[in-house]
């Protein structure tokens, strides 16, 4: 992280690191994300036009190749960089599965929306942090964001569809104000964002798959009283760069894996 690309993030509530992940670790990756180890423990979340979100989640960083990755150095010092003092905590890791034609939307929300609600203090002390498994663009169903959102704090949620969205009347005032993005990433970008920034992604209409898998961070001090997954106050053991294709393909195994339920109230996105 530059100190412009720092403070870009505390600007605008992003940024994007281009290619932080070569060719080779995105092809094992991406192999490892399409496994049925991973999309036999996907879920669906319902948009308000009935169109299913599919995504798989877990909590512990371990030693599968999607373990390694969140671990690394790279990305682990950027997360540093942004949050400040600290001990970097891995929360969990989620892969986003927009197939072609059938992948729904993701309504708009703020992450610490979701994750105030599992009672964490600091959203300051947290970040999501994407990686772009395939292309990612305006046709496929990109990531987009209201620039600067983030220092509005936190807006009210309630669900729309299976998912939990932002007050309505709260986001077309801002988005009145606020400059709308898309984040339109290659495979290999990495996209930093603010737990408190409006964003959302529309459905998958094209003929090409969006895949990326997220992984959320917080800091060891910002300890929630109503989480008992303890893997967000678990500082991360950080493996070198050189470690992921090192290793070679490793399937995400014996993963704490998140199971549907009547209410999800984790972010997705």
């Amino acid at each position: 992280m530059t100190s412009s690309q720092i403070e870009s993030y505390h600007r605008d509530g992003f940024v994007i690191l281009p290619q932080l992940f070569s060719k080779a670790e995105i092809d094992l990756l991406y192999r490892v994300a399409t496994d049925d180890t991973v999309t036999g423990n996907s879920f669906d979340l319902n948009d308000q036009d009935g169109k299913k979100t599919k995504l798989t989640l877990w909590f512990t960083a371990g030693d599968d190749s999607f373990g390694l990755m969140s671990r690394s150095r790279r990305l682990v010092a950027s997360v540093q960089a942004l949050l400040g003092p600290g001990e970097v905590c891995h929360f969990h890791s989620k892969i986003m599965q927009k197939q072609p034609k059938l992948g729904g939307a993701w309504e708009w929300h703020q992450d610490y929306g979701y994750w105030y609600k599992n009672g964490f203090l600091f959203p300051e002390a947290m970040i999501s942090v994407m990686l772009a498994l395939t292309d990612a663009n305006k046709e496929n169903g990109c990531l987009q964001v209201l620039k600067g959102t983030h220092k509005m704090q936190r807006f009210e949620h309630s669900f729309v569809g299976e998912q939990q969205g932002a007050d309505l009347d709260f986001v077309h005032e801002a988005e009145k104000i606020s400059e709308l993005v898309y984040c339109e990433l290659k495979a290999g970008d990495v996209l930093f964002f603010h737990p408190n920034i409006l964003h959302r992604s529309e459905a998958n209409l094209s003929e090409r798959p969006r895949w990326s898998v997220i992984s959320a961070y917080n800091l060891s001090y910002n300890k929630p009283f109503r989480e008992k997954h303890t893997s967000c106050i678990t500082p991360v053991q950080v493996v070198s760069d050189d470690a992921l294709l090192a290793s070679g393909l490793k399937k995400v195994s014996g993963a704490d894996f998140l199971v549907k339920e009547a209410e999800i109230t984790l972010n997705v996105k």
